[in-house]
């Protein structure tokens, strides 16, 4: 955004600005409904297939917005806040677009917050402030902390009591927390995400790692394998036609990373 701006207050700007979302929609507690967020702000949310993406924020004109509400309510001379959406089956992906669009509906708010110019910010950042906002909307900070840490980082328990986010989000929403982990995701047999919150670029999966994969993918149920300052924790998350694991890695402190 701004070389000023540090990480802590980017994150301390993006939860405020969350937690006063969910206290506008008198949410007080999991799982979150991004689309009760957004008709307490007074979005509307509309069904277009016809578009490419999965959904986009728009400002319509008077006669589009009452086409699409059903209402005929004062329309903002700057036109009517609304998120078009393609039809998803999955709760989740629905969820995270509503989401998404709503962090680009109040995104100036977290840039009023860090007292920055949206003129000024970096090409792109509008729609980084839009995806940390849904992270942040769905999975808030100070109640997820709290939750994973009584939960044991338990992926399956998360996603019980966070179940309008996917399984993929609350295992990367573990990397915003200590201790320090690497979370990798699989998906039909290929490692497709894999990072790590203590270092930059995340170590080559380590035997112990591998072995757990297997483990999981082959018994499609959870298992944790441990190997010297290493734990793993994996989780399947199996559909008809559709094999992902999800594995959460955590070491002892001072233990020695560079492994083949």
């Amino acid at each position: 955004m701004l070389p000023e701006i540090t990480v802590e207050e980017f994150a301390t700007a993006l939860d405020e600005t969350a937690m006063a979302l969910l206290a506008t929609a008198r949410i007080e507690s999991p799982p979150v409904d991004a689309f009760r967020v957004a008709a307490a702000l007074g979005v509307i949310v509309a069904a277009d297939d016809r578009q490419t993406g999965r959904a986009r924020y728009v400002r319509l004109r008077r006669f589009d917005a009452v086409a699409q509400s059903g209402a005929r309510a004062a329309i903002p001379a700057d036109g009517q806040a609304s998120i078009l959406m393609r039809r998803e089956p999955r709760l989740e992906r629905r969820q995270w677009a509503v989401g998404h669009e709503l962090g680009e509906h109040v995104a100036e708010e977290v840039f009023r917050r860090l007292g920055v110019d949206p003129s000024d910010a970096m090409p792109g950042m509008r729609e980084e402030v839009a995806n940390h906002l849904a992270n942040r909307l769905l999975l808030p900070t100070a109640w997820f902390g709290p939750d994973a840490q009584a939960f044991d980082w338990d992926l399956l328990k998360l996603k019980a009591r966070y179940r309008t986010a996917s399984h993929e989000l609350i295992a990367r929403r573990m990397l915003d927390f200590q201790p320090p982990v690497i979370v990798t995701v699989c998906d039909q047999g290929q490692i497709t995400f894999r990072r790590s919150n203590l270092m930059q670029r995340a170590v080559p999966l380590a035997p112990v790692e591998r072995g757990c994969w297997h483990d999981v993918h082959q018994r499609a149920a959870p298992a944790t394998h441990s190997s010297g300052a290493l734990t793993v924790v994996g989780w399947p998350v199996h559909e008809p036609g559709w094999k992902r694991e999800i594995l959460r890695t955590a070491w002892s402190e001072g233990a020695d990373l560079e492994y083949s």
